[in-house]
């Protein structure tokens, strides 16, 4: 039994040893080093999301050569995806249906407040009257209210179902909204 707890520990062990020695990673250099994986065998995901949409978005500005740095905000869209994290995983929404229109009363403690009210009012600006959907939004004491009207009761039960998060995602202004904001524009 000795001997093969010891052979265990070993198979185990020597091993674990040498992938480390292949794989020693320095941060301050990310060259090709033996053992590293290189071109289509890479992960495609960088890492947590928005740091992966802060690298898209730098890679590029890096590849075009007409990028005018002096304008280029990057801490602005950082700014911006801590808002849409606050506000995805930290707010607190109570709906209601009034007629034909919802209202989201979307709430939050501390810096969630701030982007409750940024993420809302900015939505409701960019949304308002596309494909026949009325926003209307407020800012409140704890963060903000929503109210939507969608064109029609089809589109009411949509609305039922997607919920505030879901109308957030509404619109492929997205990604161009992302773009304005690391170039320094104005974004809505």
């Amino acid at each position: 039994m000795k001997t093969f707890f010891v052979a265990a520990t070993l198979a185990i062990l020597v091993p674990a040893a040498a992938f480390g020695q292949t794989l020693k990673h320095d941060h301050m250099m990310h060259g090709n080093q033996p053992g590293m994986m290189t071109g289509s065998m890479l992960p495609q995901e960088t890492g947590q999301s928005a740091f992966a949409a802060i690298q898209e978005i730098v890679a590029m500005l890096d590849a075009d050569p007409a990028t005018d740095w002096s304008k280029v905000n990057i801490e602005a869209l950082r700014q911006h995806l801590i808002d849409m994290n606050n506000v995805t995983l930290g707010a607190v929404v109570e709906a209601t249906q009034s007629g034909d229109s919802m209202r989201f009363a979307i709430s939050g403690e501390g810096p969630v407040q701030g982007s409750i009210k940024h993420m809302v009012m900015a939505h409701a600006a960019t949304m308002n009257g596309m494909d026949g959907w009325k926003f209307v939004a407020e800012t409140s004491d704890t963060g903000a209210v929503l109210t939507v009207t969608p064109p029609d009761q089809a589109s009411m039960t949509k609305l039922r179902a997607l919920g505030f998060i879901g109308i957030l995602t509404l619109g492929m202004h997205h990604r161009e909204h992302h773009w304005m904001l690391a170039n320094g524009m104005p974004p809505h």
